[in-house]
């Protein structure tokens, strides 16, 4: 499906901020202007009654005399209304002019400021409008901003930093995974292939291919498990909890490798203590055997594997080191990412999908735990997994 249409920075921010309808801008100025016209009006009114209770101090005079305010001669019986009356209508003259300049001069500074405070959200709402699959490096560029929207800003500026790695980190699982499938798809097709085009191909040559056929599919089908795992275990709640004991977990692990382990003439140490956790059984012993079983197949010929378990700061603690190749201390975080199986390249070959410590990682961060990665001085390579304690 096509990506939508990008939308321009800044179309409809002034009168659509606040979705359909009248916008946020106008709102927001109608209320300050609205605000302004009653204290000013409130104002007109207190100066009104002021005026008449000041006008009631004017000394008296004589009575029979007259005194002329403005215009009209008045009686001195009537002088403190009379000027009352002229000084009301003095400042309700005067506030009459006043009132819609002011309300007119609160509109048009009440919308100037209203912009200002909303310009960093506008930038904000424009920068998602423009954001498809392909411009997640888009960012909403503030620097001058302060207060909350400087937070708002920075917040969804980190989001896009998220949702950009997120969706690259897929790009690459699934570029990587389509490269690992069609190795042992491949591999069927060019030997049925061949096998079919040879018309003097015997039993033997059947059971080659036979052979062959066996070891691709198993390699798609231990593929597929693991990434089904991986699947199930990245950001997703744990279907069992109970208590289960990290030691307990090695015997069935430790029986998968040992005939492996023999094969190559390994040396497997194994110290085991009580680190009791909780969590899911099956995928913590997955996390032993799959560590046990990275340390056997990425290991040298005649080397040896160390596993232990224990507390340690209060955490249960599961460590399998190995000998093997050297491994650059900048390369070990690559190890947790999907398909990297190492300083080895890559053939069809090779033992294993590159899931492993992938699978590792989702498990343990599943569970609340934290998995580190040493490289072993003169090679090879050292795992620590902490788990809660149960």
């Amino acid at each position: 499906m096509a990506p939508p249409p990008a939308v321009p920075a800044r179309e409809n921010t002034g009168t659509r901020l606040g979705g359909r309808g009248v916008g946020l801008r106008p709102r927001l100025t109608l209320v300050s202007t609205a605000v302004v016209a009653l204290v000013s009006a409130l104002l007109l009114w207190l100066g009104w009654l002021l005026v008449g209770g000041v006008a009631r101090a004017v000394p008296s005079l004589p009575p029979g005399t007259t005194v002329r305010v403005g215009d009209v001669a008045v009686p001195a019986e009537q002088l403190q209304d009379a000027v009352g009356a002229a000084a009301r209508a003095d400042v309700l003259r005067a506030g009459l002019i006043a009132f819609p300049l002011l309300v007119v001069a609160a509109a048009v500074v009440s919308w100037v400021l209203v912009g200002r405070v909303l310009g960093p959200l506008y930038a904000v709402t424009a920068t998602a409008r423009r954001l498809t699959v392909e411009s997640l490096d888009t960012r909403t560029g503030l620097r001058d901003a302060r207060g909350e929207v400087a937070e708002l800003a920075a917040g969804f500026d980190a989001m896009l930093d998220r949702l950009q790695a997120a969706f690259d980190a897929q790009r690459r699982f699934v570029a990587n995974a389509s490269h690992e499938l069609r190795t042992p798809l491949a591999v069927l097709r060019t030997e049925v292939d061949v096998t079919l085009a040879d018309p003097a191909a015997d039993v033997a040559e059947l059971r080659r291919m036979a052979t062959v056929v066996r070891d691709a599919t198993r390699r798609a089908d231990d593929l597929i498990a693991g990434l089904l795992l991986l699947a199930r275990t990245e950001g997703a709640e744990l279907a069992e909890v109970r208590p289960v004991d990290l030691a307990e977990l090695l015997a069935p692990a430790l029986a998968g490798v040992r005939a492996d382990a023999a094969r190559r003439g390994l040396r497997v140490q194994v110290r085991t203590a009580p680190a009791p956790s909780r969590g899911d059984p099956v995928l913590l012993e997955r996390v032993a055997g799959n560590l046990l079983e990275n340390a056997v197949r990425h290991n040298v010929a005649g080397g040896w594997v160390d596993v232990c378990t224990g507390m340690r700061d209060g955490c249960a603690e599961l460590q399998v080191a190995s000998s093997g190749p050297v491994i650059p201390a900048d390369r070990v975080p690559e190890l947790f990412e999907p398909f990297r199986r190492g300083p080895v390249e890559r053939t069809g070959d090779t033992p294993g999908s590159g899931l492993g410590l992938s699978i590792v990682r989702a498990v343990v961060q599943a569970h609340g735990g934290l998995v580190r990665a040493e490289p072993v001085p003169g090679g090879g390579l050292a795992v620590t997994v902490r788990l809660p304690a149960g």
